[in-house]
């Protein structure tokens, strides 16, 4: 099979890989749930490539997004539920739909500032949205459709958590639900019972790994992790910026380290001893690599 400009091929490709009989035994075992990770960190890449100004590499991490795309479509496709033409119609017609000041009839281009009329189409399409989940519940509870759960939600659809897209970078998603249920009252009233919540949940953390629980430790990391959340945003503290500033300092520091090992030695630099490794990082911190300039 040929490459092409034609995004046909691209679908086309992705159906042989996924064929029983002759396709990619990776590909073949794949779900929609163990390509989301995929799919998340592609979307990072492009960013990447975009906040690096490659545009050689923008280009690239684009096609990989794009086969992302593809590839939910064509599982998707393989249960019944829709397939890519689908995926195109339905964001074509909502990009038409949403911008009738440009591709509406000569009245609607000409009320380009009427007031409401966004309001007015998200309106339409949220019910809309509604409709089709009530059918396709409707549908659910007459037969089972894929025999994996995804003929029916296993999240609400509606509450004060359902407006927090479950996309969002875990740090976020922890942040933003907690923000919400926060709104009813269903929150601490002060940081030290955090700190107390936070102490807890490193000794439950303790007994599973004690226990060699694998199931129990990735849970109670998860407690942990929501609970040191929770101490950053009683703090006014984003926690998702706090660890990228911080993950960037690692990297400036990490890299200060590598440099120094190679200037000094014609080696290896991974044949270096911990210790070395340590006093240059210690060095790098003294000289204030990666820190932050005072706001």
């Amino acid at each position: 099979m040929e490459a092409s400009r034609d995004v046909s091929r691209l679908v086309e490709i992705m159906a042989a890989l996924r064929d029983p009989a002759d396709g990619c035994p990776w590909d073949i075992e794949q779900r929609f749930e163990t390509i989301a990770p995929y799919t998340i960190e592609e979307a990072y890449e492009v960013a990447d490539a975009i906040e690096r100004r490659d545009v050689e590499d923008l280009r690239e991490e684009l096609g990989d997004l794009l086969l992302q795309v593809v590839y939910h479509a064509q599982l998707a496709a393989e249960r019944g539920f829709f397939d890519f033409s689908d995926v195109v119609e339905g964001i074509t017609r909502k990009m038409v739909r949403r911008h009738p000041h440009v591709f509406g009839d000569a009245e609607a281009r000409s009320a380009r500032s009427a007031k409401g009329q966004w309001e007015r189409i998200k309106a339409e399409e949220r019910a809309e949205k509604l409709e089709a989940k009530r059918q396709r519940s409707e549908i659910a509870d007459v037969a089972e459709q894929s025999g994996d759960g995804w003929d029916r939600e296993t999240l609400p659809d509606s509450g004060l958590l359902a407006a927090v897209p479950r996309g969002f970078p875990a740090l976020t998603e922890a942040l933003k639900v907690q923000q919400r249920a926060a709104r009813i009252g269903f929150d601490w009233t002060s940081a030290p019972p955090i700190r107390a919540k936070i102490e807890e949940e490193f000794a439950e953390f303790d007994e599973a790994v004690a226990a060699g629980s694998a199931g129990d430790m990735s849970e109670e990391m998860g407690d942990l992790l929501f609970s040191l959340v929770n101490l950053a945003r009683h703090h006014e503290i984003d926690p998702e910026q706090a660890l990228r500033a911080c993950t960037t300092k690692f990297r400036a520091r990490f890299g200060f380290v590598e440099s120094e090992l190679a200037r000094r030695s014609d080696s290896d630099t991974s044949a270096a001893s911990l210790d070395e490794m340590e006093a240059l990082w210690i060095e790098a911190k003294r000289r204030g690599i990666g820190r932050r300039s005072p706001d």
